[in-house]
């Protein structure tokens, strides 16, 4: 085949670095977008942020006095909170030499300059977490007052690294007297002792090998306890704790023969043990969601603001850019310039974006804010997409990871959106509220004779929602409620 050259004309989008940076800030966490941030910060000199935590940190002086004002030579920014500049970022120019503030124009500050800030001398100092005691920390300051003998910790010590975080011992002693050394004549009976001691120890129940010997450690313990009912509640979860677990209380009073009350006084004392003992010394940190809007009620109704706590306050370093306006900077610095400008215009774009659509949300689950989740109504991300003008994609972006603070909780903006069920009427049900009343029915309920899935299938079916009984069992397990021979009670 003989070669040749040819030319054709095309069309194609391509997306510019600022449409790709304007897309990846609208897609993160308000985690990650500090984190992005902070990066950004540190690539970028002509980028500064003016609510840096470290500004209004405590300094030493000269003169040995301690003061928290701000750095020398910063200055505020101007304008209210969270107003946009008025100029574009192609209309940036940098503040004259012979400026004394640093103050920005319109074009390099952006964010929440009118902040309050809290001066209190409480505040100010820095809050020094507290050491956390871990069980095995814990079960060894009682083993050194309680074990004498050097032979005797060590084995119970050996016992101690073995357990989990729940405080269990998984491991079988003879795997444990298996790994020990022959030479130091270790008998399998001194660890089953050095284990009985373990189990004497606070919290109760650490050292059991399973759930059954976890309580029955625990019911042994428990004061002021009655024989009758402290032998029961021990032959409960000795023998028949699966049965008790599956709330099987006719084979248990048949089997223990006892009748309603006693068996629901075993209940009670069973129920005062903690199947985890290690549990209330695990070392989990908690994750806290912050808002990126909130909701508050006004008299013209709901109104939606931005979290200013979340919103960064950023400009371009004056120094640099006058350097640049006299072109004494070197050519990365254009650059970078550039760079910096865009991302103050995305940030801004970011946050009014989420605002935008905060509010479009707010408007149409009025109900829901006025009573509830019951009354949700249905909601797809396209009907916000048309309303506001914007891609469906763009709509999914920003209500994932993106927070409300509402009077009735924190939700996850995608939380208002939902499919639709029909009613009788022709008309439509949010699943989100269909979901909400299926737990105000099982709350309702009598323990003693809880409803059904089928039951709760036609409750809702008389106030006009057509469900099946599996989409109930469904939003049931989603919920994370029980059976109904799981919320069966004595």
């Amino acid at each position: 085949m003989k070669q040749s050259l040819q030319l054709r004309t095309s069309q194609h989008l391509a997306l510019t670095p600022q449409l790709q940076q304007s897309i990846r800030l609208l897609q993160l966490s308000t985690l990650e977008l500090h984190q992005e941030l902070e990066q950004l910060l540190t690539d970028n000199p002509l980028l500064e942020r003016l609510d840096d935590p470290l500004d209004h940190s405590l300094r030493l002086l000269a003169d040995g006095a301690i003061s928290q004002q701000a750095p020398a030579g910063e200055a505020p920014a101007e304008g209210p909170p969270g107003e946009a500049p008025a100029a574009e970022a192609d209309n940036y120019e940098a503040p004259g030499a012979d400026t004394e503030s640093t103050t920005p124009d319109a074009d390099m500050d952006w964010g929440d300059s009118g902040r309050s800030k809290n001066n209190d001398d409480e505040e100010s100092r820095p809050q020094l977490e507290a050491h956390h005691c871990t069980l095995r920390e814990h079960l060894m300051e009682q083993m050194r007052v309680t074990v004498l003998e050097t032979r005797d910790r060590a084995l119970v010590e050996l016992i101690i690294d073995a357990l989990d975080e729940n405080g269990y011992l998984e491991e079988a002693l003879e795997e444990i007297h298996a790994r020990l050394p022959e030479e130091l004549e270790v008998e399998i009976e001194e660890l089953q002792t050095a284990l009985k001691l373990l189990q004497s120890f606070d919290p109760m129940g650490v050292g059991a090998r399973n759930a059954s010997e976890c309580l029955a450690i625990q019911i042994r313990r428990l004061p002021g306890v009655p024989m009758v009912t402290r032998r029961m509640a021990l032959a409960i979860v000795e023998n028949h704790l699966t049965w008790f677990a599956q709330r099987d209380f006719n084979k248990l009073k048949k089997t223990l023969l006892c009748d309603d009350e006693d068996l629901r006084e075993a209940q009670a004392v069973i129920r005062q043990c903690n199947p985890h003992p290690g549990a209330a010394f695990a070392s989990d940190v908690s994750d806290y969601v912050v808002p990126d809007v909130i909701v508050k009620k006004s008299r013209n109704g709901w109104q939606v603001s931005l979290n200013n706590d979340v919103m960064p306050r950023l400009r371009v370093n004056a120094m640099y850019a006058n350097l640049l306006k006299q072109g004494k900077g070197e050519g990365a610095m254009g650059a970078q310039l550039q760079e910096a400008k865009w991302l103050i215009k995305n940030m801004r774009q970011r946050f009014d974006t989420i605002l935008r659509v905060a509010q479009a949300i707010v408007e149409r689950q009025k109900n829901f804010f006025s009573h509830g989740a019951v009354a949700m109504r249905p909601l797809v991300l396209r009907e916000i997409a048309d309303t506001l003008g914007l891609h469906e994609s763009t709509i999914s972006r920003v209500t994932t990871q993106k927070y409300m603070l509402t009077p009735h909780g924190m939700f996850e903006l995608k939380y208002f959106f939902g499919s639709h069920v029909a009613t009788e009427a022709g008309g439509e049900a949010s699943s989100t509220a269909i979901r909400a009343l299926i737990v105000q029915l099982t709350g309702a309920e009598d323990p003693k004779n809880p409803l059904s899935d089928s039951k709760i299938a036609d409750m809702l079916g008389e106030q006009g929602m057509v469900i099946a009984r599996r989409t109930v069992a469904k939003y049931r397990e989603a919920l994370k409620i029980p059976p109904v021979s799981l919320r069966k009670s004595l």
